[in-house]
C-alpha cells in the first residue's frame, strides 16, 4: 500500500515541481509569470487534443511516448523515496537506473529521426552529443558514491548516512548532470522555440496531443528523480520501515528538500546564460573533474 502511495505521490507532485521552478524564476526576474499549477493545465489540455501523426512515420514514432513514460516510471520504482521495501529495491542498482533512463532517450532520438524532419534530426544529434558527455559523469558519480557506501545498491544510499567531502562534491557533479538531463539552462532552454537552439524541444516537435502529454509527464518525473537523488546526498534522512504514522512527516521533509534544490536550479537558470552547443563539453568537463575529485576523496576517506 505504501509503495503505491509513493509512486502516486511522485507522479502527482512531479508537474508541481516544474511549476515551482518556473514560478521562482519569474519572481527572481520581477515578473508575475504563470501559475505554479500551469504544468497540470498543460497536461490536461494536451490529453484533450487530437494527435497529428505524419504519414511517413512508423511504429517507432507511435510507441515512443509509452516507452519513455514506462522507462521513467520503472526508474522511479527502483528508487526507495520513502520506504526501503519498494518493488524494485532488490534489483535497485544505480547502473540499472542509468540504463533505464538511457532507454527512453534512445527511443526518443529514434522517433525524432523516424519522421524525417530536419529539426527532429538536428535535435536528436544534439541530444546524443550531450548524452555522450552526461552519462560518463553520471557513472563517475555512481562510482564515487559506491566507494563511500560500499555498494551500488540504491537502498544502501537511500537512508541516513554521514555527509562527507566526497558526497558533497558528488552531489555538485550530479547537480550539473541534472541540469543537462532535464534540459535546463545553460545546456538547453525549455522555454525557447528558436529552431537553431532547440535540443529536447526539437525532438518532440512532431508530437502533439496525448503522445506529447506522455512525454512531458515523463520529463517531469525524471526531473523529480534527479532532484531527489541530489537532496538525499546533501540532506540524508532515514526512510520508513513500515510505520505509516511517520509518513506525513517524511513527506513534508521530502518536499522541503526538493524545494531547496528547485530554488538552486532556478538561481542557476536566472543568473547564467545559455551556452553554445560546443561549450557544453566544457561544462560537463568540469562536472567530470568533480567526479574524479569525489572518487579520490572517497578513496582517501574524506
Amino acid at each position: 500500500m505504501m509503495t503505491i502511495l509513493q509512486i502516486i505521490l511522485l507522479i502527482v507532485t512531479a508537474p508541481l515541481l516544474s511549476g515551482l521552478v518556473g514560478k521562482i524564476k519569474n519572481n527572481l526576474r520581477m515578473r508575475k509569470g504563470q501559475s505554479i499549477y500551469q504544468p497540470y493545465y498543460n497536461l490536461a489540455k494536451l490529453f484533450y487534443k487530437d494527435e497529428v501523426i505524419s504519414e511517413t512515420s512508423s511504429w517507432i514514432f507511435r510507441i515512443t511516448p509509452f516507452v519513455v513514460l514506462s522507462s521513467t516510471l520503472a526508474a522511479a520504482i527502483l528508487i526507495p523515496v520513502f520506504i526501503f521495501t519498494t518493488p524494485g529495491y532488490q534489483m535497485g542498482d544505480f547502473l540499472a537506473l542509468v540504463f533505464i533512463l538511457a532507454l527512453g532517450r534512445f527511443f526518443l532520438a529514434l522517433a525524432a529521426l523516424d519522421t524525417g524532419s530536419s529539426f527532429g534530426g538536428m535535435g536528436a544529434s544534439r541530444e546524443m552529443f550531450i548524452s555522450s558527455l552526461v552519462e560518463p559523469v553520471f557513472c563517475l558519480v555512481i562510482f564515487a558514491l559506491s566507494l563511500q557506501f560500499g555498494s551500488t545498491d540504491i537502498s544502501e544510499f537511500s537512508g541516513m548516512h554521514a555527509i562527507s567531502v566526497s558526497s558533497l562534491i558528488a552531489a555538485l557533479a550530479l547537480f550539473l548532470v541534472a541540469i543537462a538531463e532535464t534540459s535546463r539552462i545553460p545546456v538547453d532552454n525549455q522555454e525557447t522555440h528558436l529552431e537553431l537552439t532547440m535540443v529536447h524541444e526539437a525532438m518532440v516537435l512532431e508530437y502533439s496531443g496525448r503522445s506529447l502529454a506522455l512525454i512531458e509527464a515523463a520529463s517531469y518525473i525524471k526531473q523529480m528523480i534527479f532532484f531527489f537523488l541530489i537532496a538525499q546526498i546533501i540532506f540524508p534522512i532515514s526512510l520508513l520501515t513500515g510505520n505509516i504514522g511517520q509518513m506525513f512527516l517524511l513527506v513534508f521533509w521530502f518536499m522541503a528538500r526538493i524545494v531547496i534544490i528547485a530554488i538552486a536550479v532556478a538561481l542557476v537558470e536566472v543568473t547564467v546564460a545559455k551556452m553554445r552547443l560546443f561549450r557544453v563539453a566544457d561544462f560537463m568537463g568540469f562536472a567530470f573533474v568533480l567526479g574524479i575529485i569525489s572518487i579520490v576523496c572517497a578513496i582517501l576517506g574524506v
